[in-house]
């Protein structure tokens, strides 16, 4: 279905008769259609499927990817014996709608190599990891040719990279690490060859977020959520890089314009002292959303600094937003009552319209209000996201 240029969620036929139910039932006819896609944006799902022999790291993997220590409640179990029987699904601390999914070991002799495949119902999974710890192997082959088969996308990792140069030291070795790294990418280079051109290898230590290929391969999977058919998942990813914070801006203005139409289609909420009407229970959901999203709150900020290995209040010092605190509907009408960070007047609505779904309400209803008000506080935990990862990974 075609997309407009001027809406980044709604086709232009879902437009033609969200435009025709406003002039012949009015708005709240319209609201079945606006709902619909806010549940579409609940209901997304992302699965990446984290493959690879028994002891290559995955449920180490998994909990770095999420910012979990592997004491933390709801943390992958990890283990030098076999921990994982069967896929175990892992959300996102935050969002629902991404899961990590860890599977069996491949090559055990619970899951042979060549009834694997059909086990784990590859087919189901949008995305594959596939780790190796040593060297590469017929099962990391096989995983390799059924992924193809399937037409889906893989990244393959070494982990336990972090080992290879402690072993290095350890013996009294003298080596260049940059040359030693380079040998072990290119081993798996040329192994990769074999099935895929131009294969990326990602080197890792689970441990060391911060270190080695992690912040590419975090950069480069928010690459591969960003040109998924499925937006959202991209909102999941640990703020370990300012693109990231950046690319996650984009996604959130898209869906505030979301929850703007809904609040101009649904029964608005007159608010004391004000010359207009707003919904502010789609504000609150808006707001908690937003922040949540960005890492802002109390939870992801203290794995953000596990990640980092820096004490939390480090970087709580640096977030100077009210955002951070209790968002409900009193904090909520204070706010549209704060003319500097509402920073709107009915008469400026008018000049920032939206096109197409933007006139199908009037200047200074609660379609503006809404998007006006969460666009301002996006900005404003923008801010503070990019300033929370630069005090985190000292980033630039």
């Amino acid at each position: 279905m075609a997309q407009s240029s001027n809406s980044s969620f709604f086709s232009e036929e879902e437009l033609d008769k969200l435009k025709s139910d406003c002039k012949t039932d009015g708005l709240e006819a319209a609201s079945l259609l606006i709902q619909k896609k806010l549940e579409e944006l609940d209901n997304t799902e992302f699965n990446i499927a984290v493959t690879g022999e028994s002891g290559s790291g995955k449920s180490t993997f998994i909990n770095a990817m999420r910012g979990f220590q592997s004491d933390d409640e709801g943390a992958a179990k990890t283990g030098n014996t076999l921990t994982t029987t069967e896929p175990i699904g892992y959300k996102h601390p935050n969002l629902l709608y991404v899961y990590l999914w860890e599977l069996p070991g491949i090559g055990t002799k619970h899951f042979p190599a060549d009834k694997y495949m059909k086990k784990m119902e590859l087919k189901r999974y949008d995305f594959f990891i596939i780790i190796s710890q040593s060297r590469f192997t017929e099962n990391d082959a096989k995983l390799v040719k059924e992924i193809k088969q399937l037409r889906k996308n893989f990244y393959f990792i070494r982990s336990k990279i972090d080992g290879d140069l402690n072993t290095f030291e350890m013996d009294g070795r003298k080596v260049n690490t940059a040359e030693e790294l380079d040998k072990i990418r290119n081993y798996y280079v040329d192994n990769l060859n074999e099935a895929i051109a131009s294969p990326t290898v990602f080197l890792i230590s689970n441990f060391k977020v911060n270190q080695f290929d992690f912040p590419v391969l975090n950069k480069s999977l928010s690459d591969i959520i960003k040109n998924s058919e499925k937006e959202v998942p991209i909102l999941s990813l640990p703020n370990t890089t300012l693109e990231i914070v950046e690319k996650k801006r984009k996604w959130l203005k898209k869906q505030i314009r979301v929850w703007a139409t809904l609040s101009g289609a649904a029964a608005a909420i007159p608010v004391p002292g004000l010359s207009f009407s707003c919904n502010i229970r789609i504000l609150v959901a808006g707001l908690i959303h937003c922040r949540n999203c960005l890492g802002l709150d109390v939870a992801s900020l203290q794995r953000l600094a596990k990640m980092a290995g820096k004490p939390v209040e480090e970087l709580k010092s640096v977030v100077k937003t009210p955002l951070v605190g209790e968002i409900n509907e009193e904090f909520v009408k204070r706010m549209l009552l704060h003319t500097d960070f509402l920073g709107i007047s009915v008469a400026e609505a008018a000049i920032d319209i939206i096109p197409i779904v933007g006139t199908i309400f009037g200047a200074g209803s609660s379609f503006y209000m809404t998007y006006k008000l969460l666009s301002n506080a996006l900005d404003d935990l923008i801010e503070n996201a990019l300033r929370v990862v630069k005090v985190a990974f000292g980033t630039d």
